[in-house]
Order: C-alpha cells, then sequence, then structure tokens
C-alpha cells in the first residue's frame, strides 16, 4: 500500500464552491482507476473544524504503484496542474490499513494526524506503535477506516482516518470528504504491512 497527497492552500476568501463544484463533476473520474483503493476528496475551510486555511487536499490509498504512477504520469494528475498548478505530492510507504466499524457508511469527515519521529527513538518501535494507533480509531464507533503510513524521507508517519459522522475520536486536522472514489478498497491488505 502506498498512500499520496497533495495540497492546494487557497486564499482566506476563496469560495470553496468552485471546489465543491469541481468535485462534484471530476471525482466520478477515479471511481474505477485500476490500482487506486481509495481516493478520498478532502477540503477544509476557514473557520470550520478548527481549520486556519480554506484547503483542497485529496488523500489517495494505492494498491499498486503502477496504478499511482498511472495517475501522476499518465494524465490523471494533470487536470490538477493545469487547474491549480503543479503542488508537491507527499508519499508515504504504508504501514497498516484496517476497515472501520462503520464500513458500509458514507464518509463525512476524515482526520490526518503526523508527528515526527523523535531522535533517538528506534524506528521500528515507531512503526509497531503506527500499526497499534490504525487499530485504535477503526474500532472506534462511527470509523470508516483507518490507515497508517510513514514518509522515510522526513520520518514521518501520517495516521488518516475517515468518519461517518462531524465528531470523529481522533486527533489532528479535520477535512470534509466531498467524495470517495473506492474502485479497489477491498483489495487494500489489512493490518500491518511487513
Amino acid at each position: 500500500m502506498h498512500a499520496l497527497q497533495y495540497e492546494l492552500t487557497l486564499p482566506a476568501d476563496h469560495d470553496m464552491r468552485i471546489v465543491r463544484d469541481r468535485v462534484a463533476r471530476r471525482g466520478h473520474l477515479l471511481d474505477a482507476w485500476p490500482g487506486l483503493g481509495v481516493k478520498a476528496y478532502l477540503v477544509r475551510e476557514r473557520g470550520v473544524h478548527g481549520s486556519p486555511v480554506n484547503q483542497y487536499a485529496p488523500f489517495y490509498l494505492w494498491n499498486t504503484v503502477e496504478g499511482m504512477n498511472a495517475f501522476l504520469w499518465g494524465g490523471g494528475f494533470q487536470g490538477i496542474a493545469d487547474d491549480f498548478g503543479r503542488p508537491p505530492a507527499r508519499q508515504w510507504t504504508g504501514l497498516a490499513y484496517e476497515e472501520g466499524v462503520a464500513a458500509d457508511a458514507p464518509a463525512v469527515v476524515a482526520v490526518r494526524h503526523r508527528r515526527p519521529v523523535p531522535d533517538g527513538v528506534p524506528v521500528g518501535e515507531v512503526a509497531e506503535e503506527a500499526v497499534r494507533e490504525c487499530g485504535r480509531p477503526a474500532a472506534a464507533d462511527g470509523a470508516v477506516l483507518a490507515a497508517a503510513a510513514v514518509d522515510t524521507a522526513r520520518w514521518e508517519p501520517v495516521h488518516v482516518s475517515l468518519w461517518r459522522h462531524d465528531a470523529p475520536e481522533a486527533d489532528g486536522e479535520v477535512f470534509q470528504v466531498l467524495h470517495l472514489s473506492a474502485p479497489e478498497r477491498d483489495r487494500l491488505p489489512r493490518g500491518r504491512q511487513w
């Protein structure tokens, strides 16, 4: 499993209906993308759920590198670059994935939590803790799914969970989920990824 996310931080007075309309028109285009486990079309609006910014920040879980590369180099990502400029795309190696207790419910919000691995802490311990942390939100009321991954260039784990309600039982930045493309969600490997 591979995770990918890019963030488009927009002006404070940006009309977020533009992003919502774009997702409504184009979100379905990845509903059958080969190699894609999940794409959550995420937004943060200034003043909503404590967000200091307006932001469009889709988050992807890929089953295959080929699917991710086909998206990045084969045209799917070009639409973002054409409309907003080419943002940096962060990539993480998968550590864990779990279906939530509300796996069949539509996702309403997502929570993302990132933190660097402190110096001197064995990275294996951090990875094992990430697996345990992935299981906690997945078992909570209203959880749709939870994933953990790590950016080894920064030694920074990321935890992402999707929820069927807007009162998630997880700490981090809260995003609204505008659409969920999940063509190969059932193929995402469960549990620990090594």
